[in-house]
């Protein structure tokens, strides 16, 4: 499937090919931390489908819990997490984050991972008062 995507300013574009199939949620506390909520939705794009196509993005290297080094590429004005992939040289799979597409709505997560670090609530958020606008 053809993914287009932005950051929330509009300063990076960029397009990929993703395996709907393969749309995942982090419950790792790194990722809480680096989106400033509780899980985030990230799928792979396909093997050398990814190309910024507007901007440049601004990256941080973390040191994950195995010790592997993994490169965060977001906007440097607006914030938005666009990707996360391998530090350094080498071939590069880009974990794409679903939240910056456009076709985010048809990308349904398939499974979870890092579940130990789930927050204990979330099993409840679908039974939780709704209001369409603030």
């Amino acid at each position: 499937m053809k993914v287009q995507g932005n950051c929330h300013c509009g300063a990076i574009a960029y397009e990929a090919e993703v395996d709907p199939d393969k749309v995942e949620i982090c419950h790792c506390t790194d990722c809480q931390t680096l989106t400033g909520t509780t899980f985030r939705t990230v799928v792979p794009a396909e093997n050398g489908s990814f190309r910024i196509l507007e901007g440049t993005p601004k990256t941080y290297v973390k040191t994950a819990e195995s010790g592997n080094r993994r490169e965060q590429g977001f906007c440097g004005d607006c914030g938005t997490p666009i990707y996360a992939t391998s530090a350094g040289d080498g071939p590069k799979t880009y974990g794409l984050r679903v939240g910056s597409f456009r076709q985010r709505d048809r990308l349904v997560p398939k499974s979870q991972y890092w579940a130990r670090s789930a927050q204990p609530w979330i099993a409840t958020i679908g039974s939780l008062p709704k209001v369409e606008k603030e």
